[in-house]
């Protein structure tokens, strides 16, 4: 799923920065250039982002976070 379509910008590449460390919109718009055009990206990137640091830190062995206990998970709108 493309989640900037302004800079052709997919889910996978999101999750993928994540994965590399990448833990802000911010961050994404100086690599990928998420939200650096209309920004309407930037809610579902950060929801993404969101969701990558959530499974890191299951994988770390972590607590559950408020988020996870809720069940919510990044969905694009």
């Amino acid at each position: 799923m493309y989640v900037c379509i302004c800079e052709a910008v997919t889910e996978r590449q999101v999750r993928e920065a994540a994965r590399q460390g990448l833990r802000s919109v911010r961050a994404l718009k100086e690599r990928l250039g998420v939200a650096s055009q209309c920004a309407k990206c930037a809610r579902c990137a950060q929801q993404i982002l969101r969701e990558c640091a959530l499974c890191a830190e299951e994988a770390m062995g972590t607590p559950p976070t408020a988020s996870r206990v809720t069940g919510q998970e990044a969905v694009c709108t």
